[in-house]
């Protein structure tokens, strides 16, 4: 059983390499820019008291913009920010409503309160709690005749979210009733996933089989455990991924959801505000059960689905992505629900809610990267990346430098500096997929005893200089699929064969570019896995992380495979068809093919065939 985790401090936490660059890239492209050339968080933002988008769109880009610019600690991001932030807290009414006068909607609100949340525990500004108080009585008072309804039936655990940090700050036995009445009025999201989930495609629409939805639904477990702290309700969201992974799990790890919940196959698509609105939940519920596999959902997520979403230079962004995705262009393709242009790369492609809320991913994954553990007992690691955090514990000040590329690299180095020799315990995550992790104490090896939870615990008095490296080899593995075709991992990352792009501006782009991508070689490939000692023996490279760190021209690992193209596998309504039975046999020859990181290839093919190379006289050819 894991251990409840607590927040740390939103800037608390400031990425550093590879992730720093990355979200450097998404302050100076889409997000920092959005304001100038999207209309709906411009000026006239009725969120900022003009007559324009009075719903959801200022609220989603501010709980990306919030975190960005706390994790960076950049000026001109916080200024943009403060601006918002002061609106809203201005615009409260004496009856405690707040938001638009045009749109009464419990919905956009509820993301309205993520952001002051987030605001207030960066900042410590002291207007927040009353402000919310104040609204939360306007619910209590409002709820029973005006119930939630429409998105907000489906997504109140965001609200109760907020209801639930004042209640830790200022306990007042109103709170729980509000919780408890937002929750009556909420989808029953455990009983649906577990008890009533489509098995198939979504034909038409229902908000228990919407993408974003069913991401955001996903954390009632988590919810309900920080209210009554029953840990087993973690079996709950167990038994809820398990159930979307059996009727809509693909090979990359996420369950499929192009608008609706879309089956296996490998042409559904996914759509960017489930990326990461599932991945936002993953880190909540992380906070709520402290259980390792969590945070190996959320590296797979992010590492993966959310590089994948944009241009290498986060200039743009898809609505959909596709496991496999053979091309990105305006076509008619097998969607539950979307548009011909739901996966060009572009300003806003279908729908602009995907526009106003990826600014989430990269900065909250950054400020989840560690927790606190209860009773000031120390801190957990969430995921590896390379970060500095600075916090207190137990009375001492407390640096940890985490220096790596990983997941490019397996090894992950952590300086710590402390004010005063301290004990406290360092929650260490060691990873499912990792069969023989490592562990060295300044130099020198050290024991790494890993709990049913997913972590190794290492409690000592900790002094200035102690030094720790985790290293975490990662083994080539299979991921078994339909028609026994195949998904390939190592470590936290999805490999895929890519395809070379040839990226096609479209004409009169809007935003800072829209471009069409079009594949400029074969992409039909199958694994020839049989001789030479198979996939997993396959050899694996290593190089530096560029500057731009998801860039396809400067790969930072690769697998070093073998392949063959399948010429009956074809394109269908604008995708790759789904994969042919394996083993293919096949007259094609067998050639050597590098596997990239799926965030690396916007072309790809995640899901592949197994073929059985026959040569001109008859023989399997080794």
């Amino acid at each position: 059983m894991g251990i409840r985790h607590e927040p740390v401090r939103l800037g608390e936490i400031r990425p550093q390499g590879w992730l720093r660059r990355q979200l450097e890239l998404q302050a100076t492209g889409l997000t920092g820019r959005l304001e100038e050339i999207w209309p709906d968080t411009g000026p006239r933002s009725a969120w900022l008291g003009g007559d324009g988008e009075d719903w959801e769109r200022g609220p989603y880009y501010l709980d990306g913009l919030v975190p960005l610019a706390h994790v960076l600690g950049d000026e001109a991001l916080l200024g943009k920010a403060q601006k918002w932030i002061e609106a809203i807290l201005a615009g409260q009414r004496p009856d405690g409503q707040f938001g638009p006068g045009t749109n009464e909607d419990w919905w956009p609100r509820m993301v309205a309160l993520k952001v002051l949340v987030q605001h207030a525990d960066a900042t410590g500004d002291d207007r927040v709690p009353g402000f919310l108080a104040r609204y939360f009585a306007y619910q209590l008072a409002h709820l029973p005749d005006r119930p939630l309804e429409e998105w907000g039936a489906y997504r109140a655990t965001e609200n109760v979210l907020a209801v639930l940090w004042l209640h830790r700050r200022e306990p007042d036995p109103r709170w729980p009733e509000l919780c408890a009445r937002l929750l009556e009025q909420n989808a029953d999201w455990t009983g649906y996933l577990t008890g009533d989930l489509i098995t198939g495609r979504a034909t038409v629409f229902d908000h228990l089989t919407h993408g974003p939805n069913v991401a955001m639904g996903l954390k009632e477990p988590a919810v309900r455990a920080l209210i009554d702290g029953d840990q087993e309700r973690y079996a709950d969201l167990r038994a809820c991924l398990a159930a979307l992974d059996r009727w809509h799990g693909q090979a990359h790890g996420m369950f499929s959801g192009d608008e609706w919940l879309a089956g296996r196959e490998a042409y559904q698509g996914v759509e960017t505000c489930q990326v990461v609105e599932y991945l936002y939940t993953l880190e909540q519920s992380g906070l709520a059960f402290g259980e390792g596999e969590l945070g190996d959902l959320a590296e797979l997520v992010a590492f993966n689905h959310l590089a994948a979403s944009c241009d290498e230079r986060m200039l743009s962004h898809q609505y959909h992505q596709q496991a496999t995705q053979v091309s990105a262009t305006v076509d008619r393709r097998r969607w539950t629900h979307s548009s011909d242009e739901a996966n060009i790369f572009g300003l806003e492609p279908h729908y602009g809610c995907c526009l106003a809320n990826f600014h989430q991913g990269w900065p909250k994954f950054a400020a989840s990267l560690w927790m606190r553990l209860p009773e000031d007992e120390g801190l957990a690691v969430f995921a590896y990346a390379p970060s500095t955090l600075r916090t207190r514990v137990g009375g001492a000040d407390v640096t940890i430098e985490e220096s790596t590329d990983y997941p490019f690299e397996d090894t992950v180095r952590l300086a710590v500096d402390v004010s005063e020799p301290t004990a406290f315990t360092l929650r260490l995550r060691v990873p499912r997929w990792c069969d023989a992790p490592e562990l060295l104490l300044n130099g020198e090896r050290h024991p790494l005893e890993t709990g049913d939870d997913g972590y190794a615990a290492v409690r000592r008095t900790w002094r200035p200089g102690d030094t720790l490296q985790l290293r975490l080899p990662m083994a080539i593995r299979r991921v078994r699929r339909e028609r026994n075709a195949v998904g390939v991992r190592l470590g936290p990352l999805v490999m895929v064969v890519p395809v070379e792009e040839g990226w096609r501006p479209l004409p009169a782009p809007r935003g800072l570019g829209e471009w069409e991508v079009v594949p400029l070689s074969s992409w039909n490939y199958g694994l020839h896995l049989r001789g030479r000692g198979g996939l997993e023996n396959w050899r694996v490279e290593r190089a530096p992380v560029s500057a731009v760190p998801f860039d396809r021209r400067a790969v930072p690992v690769t697998i070093h495979g073998r392949a063959a193209t399948v010429p009956s596998w074809d394109l269908r309504d604008g995708s790759a068809a789904e994969p042919p039975d394996s083993p293919v046999v096949t007259g094609s020859p067998v050639v050597d093919r590098t596997l990239v990181p799926y965030g690396f290839a916007r072309l790809r093919v995640a899901e592949m065939p197994t073929v059985l190379s026959v040569a001109a006289d008859g023989h399997e050819v080794p």
